[in-house]
């Protein structure tokens, strides 16, 4: 169902690798919402992915990015605003990527650069999409920017490893940058919190189906899924949340405020 909460808006989502992933239903809701979009993924990724299948089904353009590269952010951003013919009013970084986890690396036992790469790629990267953006002048006033986070930036996951760090430093560049965004232009920044979800970056953490099983039950609600993560980021790219900036929102059925839950001990 459909409400127009973004017609007439403009944005960029990063990270639409294929159906599983978050950013793939974001884009296809930001779609039915009204906003026009430009879809973009590191050049590794377009080959890996299906993209261009969501493109073409959206009727929009990929244009490929490393978002560890000012210069390639810098080409996203003026090409996004050249097809618009003008600024942009929402991005999406959903991006994370570790070689330590992949690689099954033990966190006492860490490739240092290696995790630098993690940094760079999960955190940082928001940091210089912000920037260029900022650099550029290319948020519409009232624009939104978001990026999706972890619980794991402030509790302990044994197996999610360097990620947590990455994750915790993603949600202080929100607020930094945020605070900057808002006075220049009264864009607000946030990130989200999202229940573990069954997506490629997901699934390849130790453990992963056990623990998201764990979760389910942790949650009153239940793990939220990538098409519910999809809604609450459309309503933060609405002018219905104008005045929310800043902050680090969870969105996990309740996990983040549960002590323990009778069900996983049955």
């Amino acid at each position: 169902m459909s409400f127009g909460l973004l017609k007439g808006k403009t944005g960029i989502i990063f990270g639409a690798l294929d159906e599983n992933s978050i950013a793939w239903h974001v884009a296809e809701r930001a779609h039915e919402e009204g906003a026009r979009i430009v879809l973009t993924n590191a050049p590794v990724a377009l080959r890996m992915g299906a993209i261009q299948t969501l493109a073409e089904k959206l009727q929009t353009e990929v244009i490929g990015a490393d978002a560890t590269s000012e210069e390639d952010l810098e080409n996203l951003l003026t090409r996004s605003m050249e097809i618009f013919g003008g600024k942009i009013d929402f991005m999406l970084h959903s991006i994370g990527m570790s070689l330590n986890v992949r690689k099954k690396r033990e966190y006492t036992d860490i490739k240092y650069d290696w995790m630098s790469k993690t940094f760079d790629i999960s955190a940082i990267s928001f940091h210089k999409l912000m920037q260029t953006a900022y650099k550029l002048d290319a948020m519409n006033d009232w624009g939104s920017i978001l990026a999706l986070s972890y619980i794991a930036a402030q509790r302990t996951f044994p197996d999610y490893s360097e990620m947590a760090e990455s994750k915790a430093l993603l949600e202080s560049f929100a607020r930094s940058f945020g605070y900057h965004w808002a006075k220049k232009k009264n864009v607000r920044v946030n990130t989200i919190s999202q229940s573990p979800t069954l997506t490629t970056a997901g699934s390849g953490v130790k453990g992963f189906d056990e623990f998201f099983a764990y979760a389910d039950k942790m949650s009153p609600l239940g793990n939220a899924s990538a098409e519910s993560c999809a809604d609450y980021c459309i309503s933060l790219f609405s002018d219905l949340t104008r005045m929310v900036t800043m902050q680090n929102l969870f969105h996990d059925g309740g996990f983040s405020n549960m002590g323990m839950a009778p069900e996983v001990l049955e």
